[in-house]
């Protein structure tokens, strides 16, 4: 039996998706308000035209747009599997997959965090999905190249796990965006991009236990470096956001009982 799959936003992310799945031969209806469908992909003129007859909706636009979209095609559902594809939290996704339930008793909902970019992976990016629909969403879409990886529990399990991850990787991000935008301030930008990257070449898996560990054991001398750290950033006009951050962080771990009751 053919499967028709409902892609609702075609943006950078839903496009690839759709296109991937066009091309493992699934129907595909899609809509978007704004964006224009890749080839292949059946437009349909609202949301619940798009999810009516679909086996699997997934709703690919966004965290602020994805109650919306269940709100306008969930009536429209029929033993679908609702999968929310948007970064939002585990609140967001307990509250569309409740919403669900309400409004069409034969669905069911997956939580379903994209761990990945899209572009350049299309429907091969890693996902991780949770919910009483992640099971059947990944016995459709893997057999057609999807990498999904099942979390044991309810809808926001999925979502959490994508957010802790984000706290590390976006932070990290940050970290070396300001730190190469002072750099090149100090006309250093080629050296200290060479040490990030040898850096980041040279980590494996105990750097994790050795920045945790290395950071409790040496707060106090961290925390009044990362202070001078700041003040350079600061003289260099660049807003030590991270750096200041860091240097609160290190002054908590050296004087814990202390930051315990400033916070109480």
């Amino acid at each position: 039996m053919s499967v028709c799959v409902a892609v609702l936003g075609l943006g950078e992310a839903g496009s690839e998706i759709a296109r991937d799945l066009v091309d493992a031969g699934v129907v595909v209806q899609g809509y978007d308000p704004v964006r224009p469908a890749p080839s292949g992909v059946q437009v349909r003129p609202s949301e619940a035209a798009a999810v009516a007859g679909a086996q699997l909706v997934l709703s690919v636009n966004s965290a602020a747009d994805a109650a919306v979209a269940l709100r306008n095609g969930a009536p429209a559902a029929h033993r679908a599997v609702w999968a929310d594809l948007n970064t939002g939290d585990a609140r967001l996704k307990r509250d569309l997959a409740a919403a669900l339930a309400a409004t069409s008793r034969t669905s069911v909902f997956a939580d379903v965090a994209l761990m990945s970019p899209v572009p350049g992976s299309g429907l091969r990016t890693p996902m991780l999905a949770s919910g009483p629909g992640a099971r059947r969403l990944a016995e459709a879409l893997t057999p057609l190249g999807a990498g999904i990886t099942i979390v044991d529990g309810g809808p926001g399990e999925a979502a959490t796990r994508k957010l802790l991850r984000s706290v590390f990787f976006k932070g990290l991000a940050a970290a070396v965006v300001e730190a190469l935008a002072a750099a090149k301030v100090a006309g250093l930008e080629p050296w200290l991009r060479d040490n990030i990257g040898d850096e980041l070449a040279r980590a494996d898996r105990t750097t994790v236990e050795r920045l945790v560990s290395g950071s409790a054991e040496h707060a106090v001398r961290r925390s009044h470096e990362m202070a001078a750290a700041a003040e350079l950033l600061t003289d260099l006009g660049v807003e030590p956001r991270i750096a200041r951050a860091s240097h609160d962080l290190l002054v908590e771990l050296a004087h814990p009982t202390h930051a315990k009751e400033q916070t109480v």
